[in-house]
């Protein structure tokens, strides 16, 4: 049973924040390592390979970006960034940096063992559904490995985009939100339903996150971002894919 414990590397320099992230996720059943530096951090992560990272950005000897872009070079692991600033957010859901989700201080506990456990269960989920598409038969493989809408194509299997034949490089999270959109042209996806499809959340996440990363993602796909074609807001509703 030990084995099958996820375990959270901690990456906090605030012995008292470490603290009560070890006593509450143990609590729910997780091996717990610590880090209390940027270095320490990237180390540990590299030898240990643990299920998830909860990483502070305000580190000694590393800063928290810098250790979140250097593990993700390395290793697939999800990595929850906690924050002080508001002004942070941007710079955490970029495409440079590759973390799945953030969290702002002061968090709730409970709210940041539900985001645990939501981005825990996605990998779950996609590494299931790639299991799934490989013990496919070839022909219905190629049928449903790729969907096209207007000038955008996803390959499934290669987790690819193109537009206009050019191929996009986009975050998982990236390509998991438009293939969700894509899935369903022109139909209209309130940010609470991506949150809760995309990101797991099973309550009223942070919708900026849903903003940020559909601004990101029309940074590489469309053409001009003041008008865009592809990836189309309605007004006080959600995104959707058009289809022309």
């Amino acid at each position: 049973m030990e084995e099958d414990r996820k375990t959270i590397l901690i990456v906090d320099d605030e012995p008292p924040i470490r603290d009560i992230l070890v006593y509450n996720l143990e609590k729910e059943g997780y091996k717990t390592i610590e880090a209390s530096d940027g270095v320490t951090a990237v180390n540990v992560a590299l030898e240990q390979k643990p299920d998830l990272i909860l990483l502070d950005i305000m580190l000694p000897k590393l800063d928290g970006l810098s250790v979140c872009k250097r593990i993700k070079n390395s290793i697939n692991v999800p990595i929850l960034m906690l924050t002080a600033k508001d002004g942070e957010i941007d710079k955490i859901l970029g495409l440079e940096l590759g973390a799945d989700d953030y969290i702002t201080k002061p968090f709730s506990v409970r709210e940041l063992v539900a985001r645990v456990k939501a981005n825990l269960r996605k990998v779950e989920v996609i590494s299931g559904e790639n299991q799934v598409i490989e013990k496919q038969p070839s022909d219905d493989k190629k049928k449903e490995s790729k969907i096209v809408v207007g000038d955008l194509e996803l390959d499934l299997d290669k987790f690819e985009v193109k537009v206009r034949g050019e191929v996009m490089d986009l975050t998982l999270r990236e390509f998991e939100v438009l293939k969700f959109l894509a899935s369903q042209p022109e139909q209209v996806v309130t940010r609470e339903t991506l949150l809760e499809k995309v990101w797991g959340y099973e309550y009223y996440g942070d919708i900026r996150t849903v903003d940020v990363t559909v601004r990101r993602i029309r940074e590489k796909i469309e053409k001009d971002t003041s008008i865009p074609k592809i990836l189309i807001t309605k007004r006080g509703v959600g995104y959707y894919i058009a289809s022309k």
